[in-house]
Formats: structure tokens, C-alpha cells, sequence
């Protein structure tokens, strides 16, 4: 049986966690955009392959961690209403420790929650095909340690064309 090829996953990413967790959040964060943000993101972190940080501490294919990501939206005024109603609807306890063990595996909670960090970023999302716009996002709100330029036009490409094709 061959691996799914990148495209795949976005395609599967998008039917099982992203649609979902968008019909949870308020209407306004539903956006082609935001999709291929988070696309481009899973690639990046994960390949939309690995749920937990190789040799770290991150969980989920967007690679949240709990002192960062998952913090971030549960305190920040833009995102932490919608992410009590996103845990609320999902039945994960508004705990940060509860949060960050469900998101391993709970990838309608790991992409609502990824589409909330991206709306605590006070810029607009960058349009459709914007790769520099798109990794310059990538880099304010999910601050990689070690960021790797060099695979992000490629994977946001494949992002892309998931969403418009």
C-alpha cells in the first residue's frame, strides 16, 4: 500500500478536521484563506504526518505546544471566547493540560485551534498565493524554532492547490 501523497492528506485534513472545526467557530474565520494558512502550516510543522514533535515537546500535525500555542488562545481577547465554545462543543475541559493531551489526536480541536491563533494575528490573512505574506504569518504567530525557509514555498504551493483546485 503506498503512502497518501501530500495532497492527499490536505484533501483528508480539510474533509475530517479543518470543514469541521470552521462549522464551530464563528462564521468570520471560515475562509479559503485560513484553510490554506493551515494547510500550509501542518505541512510545514508536521508534513501532516507527525502528531507529536520529533525529540520536542509539540503535539498535533500543527505542532501546538502547550506554554505557546495553546496558552496563546486560551488567554488571548481575540480567540479565548471561541476556544471555550470550541472545547465546550467537543468536550475537552478548558484546562490547558486537558487541551494539549486531547489535540494529539483530536484534530478537529487541533485546526480550530490553529484557525484561532491565526486570528489573534492583528494583520490580515495574507491572499491566496502570497507565499513571502503566508510565511511571514507562519513566523509572528507560530514562532518556529527552527524555521525552514527553504521547504515553505513548495509545501504552501501544495497548500494552495488543495483549496482552489
Amino acid at each position: 500500500m503506498q503512502p497518501l501523497t501530500a495532497a492527499q492528506r490536505c484533501a483528508a485534513i480539510i474533509e475530517y478536521a479543518i470543514n469541521p472545526a470552521m462549522a464551530l467557530l464563528p462564521p468570520k474565520m471560515t475562509s479559503d484563506k485560513a484553510t490554506v494558512m493551515l494547510l500550509a502550516i501542518g505541512l510545514q510543522e508536521s508534513r501532516l504526518t507527525h502528531r507529536k514533535q520529533i525529540g520536542g515537546p509539540a503535539k498535533s500535525f500543527l505542532q501546538f505546544e502547550s506554554g505557546g500555542g495553546v496558552k496563546g488562545v486560551m488567554t488571548h481577547s481575540a480567540s479565548s471566547t471561541s476556544a471555550k465554545s470550541l472545547c465546550q462543543a467537543l468536550a475537552v475541559p478548558f484546562d490547558r493540560p486537558a487541551i494539549f493531551q486531547a489535540m494529539e489526536f483530536n484534530d478537529v480541536l487541533a485546526f480550530g485551534l490553529g484557525r484561532l491563533l491565526l486570528y489573534t494575528d492583528p494583520k490580515a490573512l495574507p491572499e491566496i498565493g502570497d507565499a513571502q505574506a503566508a510565511w511571514d504569518l507562519y513566523q509572528r504567530v507560530w514562532r518556529p524554532g527552527r524555521p525552514h525557509r527553504q521547504t515553505w514555498d513548495e509545501l504552501y504551493t501544495v497548500a494552495c492547490k488543495a483549496v482552489t483546485s
